[in-house]
């Protein structure tokens, strides 16, 4: 009954957070990824030889596309994520330079079945909602927490988010990895460890 209760709690906390998100303006979502952007590059330290995963963005998400071009066009390797199925972790793919992009379900784009894998040092993540202890309210599919389980090393986490979309509570399970940062239009907070 507990874990039905967690679940309803979560449930809630994303209809919240989706409403949230879906009422900024298409203006308020552009400045904004230009904001978190300039912040990212600021404020996130990471070497040039880090890989960095990136997404691409669905619905109302916030764009990392000015992060991933600006890394690529530094040399950095970046990876997209592609849903391989349910009960599966993330296929992280690296995007090359000049090489198209494919639709990969869920209105993402990825590279093709032949790109190169790699682990990434960086993961930036999308998500619904975030609080001040680094809990991220994702989906509910569980993608990220099993890629996350298989990665040879953990990753700083990096979420992207708009500054709206913090909550007051996020509800945490063992198998929740909390964030290390959170980039908003309004700067970096970092957490754990790296606050």
């Amino acid at each position: 009954m507990a874990d039905e209760a967690f679940e309803e709690a979560k449930a809630a906390l994303r209809r919240e957070a989706h409403a949230i998100r879906a009422g900024l303006s298409d203006e308020d979502r552009a400045d904004a990824a230009k904001a978190v952007a300039q912040h990212f590059f600021e404020s996130i330290a990471y070497a040039p030889e880090d890989v960095i995963a990136g997404y691409w963005r669905i619905r109302d998400e916030l764009d990392c596309q000015p992060i991933l071009i600006r890394l690529m066009d530094s040399g950095q390797k970046v990876l997209l994520p592609v849903v391989q199925g349910d009960e599966q972790p993330l296929d992280l793919r690296v995007w090359e330079a000049d090489a198209p992009l494919y639709e990969a379900g869920f209105g993402t784009l990825a590279p093709s079945d032949l790109a190169p894998r790699a682990a990434p040092d960086v993961v930036l993540m999308p998500l619904l909602g975030f609080d001040s202890q680094g809990t991220r309210l994702g989906y509910g599919g569980g993608y990220y927490d099993r890629t996350l389980a298989v990665l040879p090393k953990k990753p700083m986490l990096i979420g992207l988010a708009f500054a709206a979309q913090e909550l007051s509570f996020v509800p945490r399970e063992d198998h929740d990895v909390p964030l290390d940062a959170v980039v908003t239009e309004n700067g970096v907070r970092f957490f754990g460890s790296n606050a």
